[in-house]
């Protein structure tokens, strides 16, 4: 590493910009693998999970260390390899022959159905009640030389206020794509296998760093 250059770590949940001098012991927050499963993304580590992946990846890291430069060797999990479990009951026959029969998913080809969950529902005054009684978000605010992280998917770069631009941040503006042991980015059209490659997938677009990216 070049003396006072700043480098991006590679631990996964961490993506941070750091150099030898802050690289200090619990600076660095990350997960281990993360596991996919029926449209849920969970990471092993700490077992929190979401359907939504960029949710998932704003999960905080919930191990501590130093910055790295190496490549944390990581495969997504399935969680069939983890433990078995019971398939889930269809309402038509199905082919146990085809992968997404298998997995419980719709198939047209086999008339397999996946079991409907009971939805929930609230009263409607107790619904308006929650609304009226939800407090609005505190906009934190930042000074112009304070350091923030960049929470677009794909940047995770430290930028202050001052020097961001409509160029500054090169990101993917997503939707992320988990299909058939397929990962990749619609805005790109960009598809691979394996999940550190999905996370190697260069940036497909310019625009302003947020802190504030959901």
């Amino acid at each position: 590493m070049e003396k006072g250059a700043a480098v991006r770590c590679q631990r996964i949940g961490c993506d941070a910009m750091f150099t030898d001098a802050d690289n200090l012991d619990g600076s660095c927050r990350y997960h281990d693998s993360p596991i996919f499963h029926d449209g849920m993304k969970e990471w092993s580590c700490c077992k929190q999970k979401s359907h939504d992946f960029s949710l998932f990846l704003a999960i905080p890291g919930c191990k501590t260390g130093k910055h790295t430069l190496e490549k944390p060797v990581t495969k997504a999990v399935s969680a069939s390899s983890r433990k078995p479990t019971p398939s889930p009951v269809q309402n038509k026959p199905t082919d146990v022959n085809c992968s997404r029969c298998r997995q419980g998913f719709f198939c047209s080809d086999h008339n397999a159905q996946p079991k409907p969950s009971n939805p929930v529902v609230l009263p409607t005054s107790v619904e308006n009640d929650q609304v009226k009684n939800t407090p609005p978000p505190v906009k934190k605010i930042v000074g112009l030389d304070e350091p923030q992280i960049c929470r677009n998917k794909g940047c995770g770069k430290t930028f202050k206020e001052k020097d961001n631009h409509e160029t500054a941040c090169e990101y993917h503006p997503g939707p992320a794509i988990f299909h058939d042991r397929i990962r990749g980015w619609k805005c790109c059209d960009v598809h691979v296998k394996e999940f550190d490659e999905f996370m190697d997938i260069p940036p497909c677009t310019k625009g302003w760093h947020n802190a504030d990216a959901v």
